[in-house]
């Protein structure tokens, strides 16, 4: 189960061959995306376990499981900006039971990132996917 705005992004890995643009893509995604305040840059939204600073803000609409989950995110690093640009794109407009559901490891191995990424970069990824299920999980109890 993926969002359209997921699906983009694997569309447009499928179409970019090279993983040099893939990875170039990946940068312009982290980009575009907007910078989080340094005020919510604080110790409960920093995410463990990653090589670089990684900060994911939770925003959810609603009350339960029904209600709707987002982020902002912020990283000192490029590439993991970009892959907070594709979290998002993976989660974002999900509610909090869907959220539940995703398989994330699935989904981004259809991107290919599992072979082109640092053992780093892959642990930060799973502890930031990890992140989105608790935060998610917590605000749906």
């Amino acid at each position: 189960m993926a969002t359209p705005a997921f699906e983009d992004i694997a569309e447009t890995f499928e179409f970019l061959d090279d993983w040099e643009d893939r990875y170039r893509h990946v940068i312009d995604m982290g980009k575009a995306m907007p910078p989080l305040d340094d005020a919510f840059k604080v110790p409960a939204t920093k995410v463990e376990g990653c090589a670089s600073q990684v900060w994911l803000l939770p925003k959810i609409e609603g009350e339960g499981a029904g209600a709707r989950f987002d982020f902002q995110g912020d990283s000192d690093a490029m590439i993991v900006r970009g892959l907070i640009a594709i979290l998002h794109a993976l989660y974002s407009g999900l509610t909090l039971a869907e959220v539940l559901k995703v398989d994330a490891g699935a989904e981004l191995a259809r991107l290919g990132l599992h072979e082109h990424l640092s053992s780093q970069r892959s642990n930060g990824l799973r502890a930031m996917v990890e992140r989105i299920r608790t935060l998610a999980a917590s605000a749906a109890a």
